[in-house]
């Protein structure tokens, strides 16, 4: 039985849908259509579609249907970026003419609306509801017997496919005394009910910088230890570059490059870190340590080599572009086996193991284009390739940028830090890529992603209206830059002489 902290009444009624305490497992059918390991995104996707395809679908899970999205990922932390953001919002409040005076964040009432909101959503997982939908829901722990069999509670389901979904955890790193120090992840973070009053995030990726900010908005001291030149070293580098000013502004201390850490220790105040760099030496006392440097697939414990499923414990399952395992039988999906570890990749590969394992379907990852976004404020959201990423396919870009700062729904509101920027093949208005930086930045690159996928061109999108004012309409005026690149002095010299003749 998972052990969910705090215990009150939103956490009690969240175990009660996502692992009921008086479940009784099904009698096993003969043979399953399909049998999903794991209940994450990936795993109830494949078992609602299949079973509503009219697939006899058995679905195993150890701890919370729902998994990381819902648990310790996407839900929680967005809802705590919500109360952060508003919070931000009261202390800037002056700046737009509004005075606000002594307001304050009472963080366990902001803990205890995240729980709220996430037992609200978890109807949608909840074990009642999929056995309604007629999976065959099945508590415990899944393991491969054979190359068509698994063992669950006891039982052992046969199947003609199955679905690895087990996702991935957060990864630990290994530094001395960091274990017998004690730390958080995102997989307890939101389990506090109490701020830490300093907090170091160890991480400069997605999860430590939305944490990081919100964190530091809701009352905490925060310091950010990376081991990079830059945030968000992974994404466009102007894009950093605003993260690393925004931070700076709301009083994040970071701390970049190659820092080492050596060891944490406890002390009488909090956990103290000590950093080495070229023969220096730093240490940082905190309440807290929050660990955000990666996540590594849960393969272990399965029986994957008993299914004949080859495996890393670093990358996860070994899947072909059509998902399918080295067991032609059993396929993988989500974070178990996906470079980009997001819940709607995870959403999107289900679908394609439904097509390919249960239809005899050729749907391809290689296919898919997958926009993502981290949600900072303001938020950095990518799709396609970055100019590094055409240039290793021998293609050449040219690139247009329009800056918040130039538009004015961003101006009105005071959200001048970001940009639109898109890479487009040299010479045509053929998309290869875009980076969003804007507060809804998540909400506008759908634009762009829909473009990537129908091959629209940049010229199509600058011929289509955009409401104004609005922040999207940066996006229109990323094209009309590109159309003005289409005005060249031999066409502006022929429609100079062409008016010239009309005025005659």
């Amino acid at each position: 039985m998972p052990d969910v902290h705090p215990k009150d009444v939103y956490n009690r009624e969240l175990v009660e849908k996502l692992h009921p305490p008086d479940w009784i497992n099904p009698e096993p059918a003969d043979v399953y259509n399909l049998v999903v390991v794991g209940a994450g995104t990936a795993g109830l996707v494949s078992a609602a579609g299949a079973a509503g395809l009219g697939a006899k679908v058995a679905l195993i899970e150890k701890e919370l249907l729902g998994g990381d999205c819902l648990f310790a990922g996407c839900v929680p932390s967005k809802t705590v970026i919500s109360s952060a953001r508003v919070a931000a919002d009261v202390g800037n409040a002056a700046s737009h003419g509004v005075d606000v005076a002594g307001y304050s964040v009472d963080f366990e009432r902001v803990m205890a609306r995240m729980r709220r909101l996430r037992t609200r959503i978890s109807e949608h997982d909840s074990a009642k509801r999929f056995r309604s939908l007629g999976v065959d829901v099945f508590m415990g722990a899944g393991r491969f017997t054979g190359t068509n069999t698994v063992e669950v509670a006891g039982r052992t389901l046969r199947f003609r496919k199955a679905v690895i979904a087990t996702g991935a955890r957060a990864f630990h790193p290994p530094v001395d005394g960091l274990a017998e120090a004690g730390y958080l992840t995102n997989e307890n973070v939101f389990s506090l009910t109490a701020m830490p009053p300093r907090l170091a995030v160890l991480g400069g990726g997605a999860i430590g910088c939305e944490l990081a900010q919100a964190f530091a908005r809701l009352g905490s001291k925060v310091t950010v230890l990376h081991n990079h030149a830059r945030l968000m070293n992974r994404e466009d580098p102007d894009a950093s570059a605003i993260l690393h000013g925004v931070f700076a502004r709301e009083g994040i201390r970071l701390v970049l490059g190659d820092w080492k850490l050596a060891r944490v220790e406890n002390t009488a105040s909090g956990k103290l870190i000590h950093m080495e760099r070229d023969g220096e030496a730093e240490a940082i006392e905190v309440d807290d340590i929050l660990v955000g440097v990666g996540r590594v697939p849960n393969v272990d414990g399965l029986g994957l080599d008993a299914a004949g499923v080859e495996f890393d414990s670093r990358t996860g399952v070994k899947v072909d572009d059509m998902l399918k395992t080295t067991n032609p039988d059993i396929y993988a999906a989500g974070d178990v086996c996906l470079a980009l570890k997001f819940t709607h990749t995870a959403d999107a590969a289900a679908r394609i193991v439904i097509q390919n394992a249960l239809f005899r379907g050729h749907a391809k990852v290689s296919s898919l284009v997958v926009p993502w976004c981290t949600y900072t404020d303001p938020e950095v959201a990518h799709v396609g390739m970055y100019p590094e990423d055409a240039a290793q396919m021998g293609l050449e870009v040219d690139t247009f940028i329009r800056r918040l700062s130039d538009v004015d729904r961003a101006v009105l509101e005071g959200e001048e830090d970001g940009f639109v920027k898109v890479h487009v093949k040299k010479g045509t208005d053929a998309i290869l890529g875009a980076t969003i930086v804007a507060r809804h930045a998540g909400e506008m690159i759908g634009e762009f992603t829909l473009a990537i996928k129908e091959g629209i061109g940049l010229r199509k999108i600058a011929d289509t209206i955009h409401p104004y004012p609005t922040q999207a309409d940066a996006i229109k005026q990323a094209g009309d830059i590109y159309q003005r690149t289409r005005l060249t002095p031999a066409i502006k010299k022929w429609m100079g002489r062409w008016l010239d003749w009309s005025r005659r």
